[in-house]
């Protein structure tokens, strides 16, 4: 198989851990870690600890215990990517905690693992660029052996093995300051109740983006694989974690056909009718488009979404992103007390889309000189907003007036119509980027 020019295009990086294969009875090996057995080496027992009562809305209704009530039998701690999978499939829907232990790649092996006989990035480039191939006409039909069907094929493998289904009544929890996943994909769909935990994530990278010639004017590269989807599912708590691009920023990617070649797609999405979500004292950082909730203005996902989506945000610290912290569709979004601290690859923040009831208050924003508050809010749908008590820079600003003020062909309607009653102590606007910037992110939960 000749590869030579994908060695040259995809990004990669050396990984420190290598998951080991699943072989015979590896799922019935699992180490299990007891709370006494946790005591005896000075870990805290996050895992054993559910969501407090009025704390977003994921306290709605039945609340989130997540695998709280798990037995020692139950309780599995984890360093691989296969044992990691294994202990989500086992035990059923019982109460389960899953500790990780280090940092764990599911995609150790890299992404010429994935790659199917035949696959070649440089045949890719010349038969579809623009020069030859043109704008009009998508890549859709495209026969098996073509060098689109052979992507296609390459990208079926990494979505086998990349991606980890998520059960009912599982808390996932990392051990100490440096737990998480890399190149990992948690699918946490039509499932209750789930709590994610003190855990890193860095970004999955798509081995094989998809060249579109008919997104846009001008082309553009699609990519697939969030570090967590919420896909009708409710009552989850994501609580302390650390979302990045880490080794692997766009600010790295080449660009072919002269669009970035983007190897991301979201951090969080929150997706297909979800409901009661709280995502409390997160870092997301170094990402462009961050969070999604809802994921499209179509009539079957409107019937779908709507009445759903109930998400909270708080004490979260949104660094260095382009966009979507959130992008809002359909839902009551509440989104209090969190940080946003802006670079010169400003987008927006809060994005006002179909139908959404956002309520953005006692918020704090850090932006740099000649990018201006305006910029917080961009409504993509005509959608009340509330945006009270903010501060910008230090400063009280009225973040709907400012937007109106400098960009009036987006008008913005103030007032989203409901006020959020879950929530936890709220702090003073003016004190949160301290308060966020010290206790946010993987290895602070308490």
């Amino acid at each position: 198989m000749h590869r030579s020019h994908w060695h040259a295009h995809v990004i990669t990086k050396p990984v420190a851990v290598k998951a080991a294969a699943l072989v015979g009875c590896t799922a019935l090996a699992l180490a299990v870690t007891g709370p006494t057995a946790q005591a005896h080496t000075g870990i805290r027992d996050l895992g054993h600890q559910a969501l407090p009562a009025g704390d977003g809305w994921a306290s709605a209704t039945t609340g989130t215990t997540g695998g709280a009530a798990a037995d020692a039998a139950h309780v599995y701690s984890v360093s691989t990517w296969a044992d990691f999978k294994a202990a989500l499939a086992a035990g059923g829907t019982a109460p389960k905690i899953i500790q990780v232990k280090g940092v764990i790649d599911a995609n150790a092996e890299g992404c010429d693992s994935f790659a199917v006989p035949g696959y070649d990035f440089a045949a890719y480039l010349a038969k579809y660029a623009p020069e030859t191939w043109g704008y009009g006409q998508n890549l859709d039909n495209e026969p098996d052996d073509s060098p689109e069907g052979l992507r296609r094929a390459s990208a079926v493998n990494q979505n086998k093995v990349i991606k980890a289904a998520v059960p009912a009544n599982t808390t996932i929890v990392g051990l100490g300051r440096n737990a998480g996943f890399k190149g990992a994909s948690l699918q946490i769909t039509a499932v209750d109740n789930v709590i994610v935990r003190n855990l890193s994530f860095e970004s999955p990278v798509d081995c094989f983006p998809q060249w579109d010639p008919t997104d846009g004017a001008t082309g553009n590269w699609n990519s697939e694989y969030d570090s967590a989807v919420v896909y009708g599912s409710t009552h989850v708590w994501l609580d302390h974690n650390t979302f990045t691009d880490g080794d692997h920023p766009d600010s790295a990617a080449p660009t072919y056909f002269g669009m970035l070649y983007e190897q991301h797609d979201g951090e969080l999405d929150i997706v297909k009718g979800a409901d009661y979500v709280t995502a409390s004292w997160n870092v997301f950082t170094e990402h462009d488009k961050t969070i999604l909730i809802g994921n499209s203005d179509s009539a079957s996902t409107a019937a779908v979404d709507r009445g759903h989506l109930k998400v909270t945000f708080h004490h979260n610290l949104f660094s260095g992103l382009v966009e979507r912290a959130p992008r809002v569709r359909f839902g009551q979004v509440d989104s209090y007390n969190n940080h946003f601290v802006a670079d010169a690859t400003y987008g927006y923040s809060y994005g006002i889309g179909l139908e959404s009831q956002l309520v953005a208050e006692h918020n704090a924003f850090t932006l740099p000189s000649g990018i201006s508050a305006a910029k917080v809010l961009k409504k993509w749908s005509e959608a009340p907003v509330t945006a009270d008590d903010n501060y910008v820079n230090g400063k009280l600003v009225d973040l709907i007036a400012v937007h109106n003020a400098e960009i009036p062909a987006e008008t913005l309607q103030s007032g989203a119509g409901w006020t959020p009653t879950l929530r936890t102590k709220v702090d003073p606007a003016k004190a949160v980027p301290k308060i966020v910037d010290q206790g946010a992110g993987a290895g602070k939960a308490r």
